[in-house]
């Protein structure tokens, strides 16, 4: 649903455009333009520096092919196009003390990449250029400039715009994006794209009308540090515009670049935002112009990228039967995911036993390596072999967590582990009977709740059986046996 403020008299529906500018320092041994080491870890200052990257008078650029390769592998990820035949590095002219020309080498007219889709949003372009030096202002009334992270290889995304009708949609969509991007660069291995380090940056244009077909004038919201934070910056500057728009300060609402303040959770006004003449953008004369497929073998990149978490979920779901939720998980955790795919191979293929698998993997180990500091993943075989053990009623689901906890710091099988500590399930009818009698004894009130209509206290009987059996007994042939006796 829309948006409706009412007026005295109106009733206006708004709508909420929004478009996503991803900047993505991508993993290279060294920077865009020079041999410095790129080190995102460094944190001494003016470490991983040169003439090159810290503009000396004389010093050239040369553009770093790793760094355009791994462009080119994002924009085949995504269905986007190639920029075969050409393409080209500019200067960007702008000011700021970080960066050290006095301009950044960036691409306008002619981006590596064109197109593509990627989780809802329609891809205008993905261009390569540098990052700026880092702005310290903690000594004092004075600022210093560190520039270990001056000329590191930046990729940046830009979407096309995109109409939703109410500020919660439009927030839920950016974060959707900007989550399956990260996820994307981390399977590439094209990005670290950590968000706390600065490895990521995502910035939002929003723009609020009345007419879903109108684009009114946008603003940019900068310095956004993770993903929630710009779904609630989005929220936060559409209801600020809706607020002008309703008190007739329209006018008010201009085209500027805003910064969003974590601490109170709102936007504030940085400046007004350039056009790009504003940039005096002009084609590099130090760098040379690229042929992509001369320098590339596109077809052989696109057959060698690896399988995308898209993928993966499709793959879950049709071969594997995998829940949605249990897919999610292992989409966002590569080393639950690697464990899984052996444990499917030594499954067979099974799709009942890899669902159960699925299960005890998403819940009892997800869990435990969150609170296992030195978590070690067991053997697949054995796992494979506990699920086994498990859709074959060898052992009950309470054995079965038991068994698996044994396992994360014993090197023995299942079998051996359950085994040796009685935990094999059991299902003989004699010994069964023998503890069901007992329980039936020990509880007569709950047993005359059953014969006068209690469901319910059928299955507190059936607990206290496998509470006394240390959860060994079957628990159908245990509820038979008690439904018999209760007769």
């Amino acid at each position: 649903m829309a948006i409706f403020c009412y007026t005295a008299f109106v009733e206006k529906n708004y709508y909420t455009t929004i478009g996503l500018e991803i900047h993505a320092e991508l993993k290279t041994a060294t920077k865009m333009f020079c041999s410095c080491k790129n080190d995102p870890d460094e944190e001494r200052p003016n470490v991983n520096i040169c003439p090159v990257c810290t503009a000396q008078p004389g010093a050239l650029p040369v553009i770093n092919k790793k760094a355009v390769e791994q462009v080119i592998r994002v924009g085949l990820a995504i269905d986007g196009t190639i920029a075969e035949d050409f393409t080209e590095f500019d200067r960007k002219n702008y000011f700021y003390p970080d960066i050290p020309k006095g301009y950044q080498i960036s691409q306008y007219k002619y981006p590596i990449v064109s197109g593509g889709e990627l989780a809802q949003f329609k891809i205008t372009r993905i261009h390569l250029e540098e990052d700026t030096g880092t702005s310290k202002h903690d000594k004092g009334d004075y600022s210093l400039v560190d520039f270990n992270r001056a000329g590191v290889p930046l990729m940046e995304l830009v979407t096309e715009p995109h109409t939703f009708e109410n500020p919660e949609e439009a927030a839920k969509a950016a974060g959707n994006f900007a989550r399956e991007y990260q996820l994307l660069l981390w399977y590439l291995g094209a990005s670290d794209a950590n968000m706390e380090k600065g490895e990521m940056r995502v910035e939002v244009n929003v723009s609020v009308s009345t007419d879903p077909k109108k684009l009114n004038t946008y603003v940019e919201v900068k310095n956004i540090n993770s993903v929630r934070a710009a779904e609630r910056a989005i929220k936060y500057e559409v209801e600020r515009m809706i607020k002008l728009m309703e008190e007739g300060k329209a006018d008010e609402i201009v085209k500027e670049t805003r910064g969003w303040d974590e601490t109170k959770n709102k936007t504030f006004s940085q400046r007004r935002k350039e056009d790009s003449h504003d940039y005096r953008y002009f084609p590099d004369p130090d760098l040379p112009k690229l042929k992509l497929k001369e320098l590339f073998n596109l077809a052989e990149l696109k057959d060698n990228l690896p399988e995308t978490p898209k993928e993966k979920r499709e793959r879950y779901k049709l071969e594997a039967g995998v829940k949605d939720a249990d897919i999610e998980i292992f989409i966002g955790n590569p080393k639950l995911s690697q464990f899984f795919e052996e444990v499917i191979a030594n499954l067979g293929g099974n799709k009942e036993k890899i669902k159960v698998a699925s299960n005890y993997i998403t819940s009892d180990m997800a869990g435990h390596m969150k609170t296992d500091a030195n978590f070690v993943f067991p053997h697949s075989e054995y796992f494979a072999e506990l699920i086994d053990m498990v859709t074959e009623n060898k052992i009950t689901s309470r054995g079965a967590k038991d068994i698996l906890e044994i396992m994360y710091t014993e090197d023995a099988s299942p079998m051996t582990i359950a085994t040796e500590r009685n935990l094999l399930q059991v299902s003989d009818e004699g010994s069964l009977r023998t503890l069901a009698e007992g329980i039936i004894l020990k509880h007569p009130n709950v047993a005359a709740e059953y014969k006068g209509g209690k469901e319910s206290s059928l299955q507190f009987l059936i607990g206290q059986v496998m509470k006394e059996s240390k959860g060994s007994a079957n628990p159908q042939v245990a509820k038979q046996l008690l439904v018999d006796l209760l007769k």
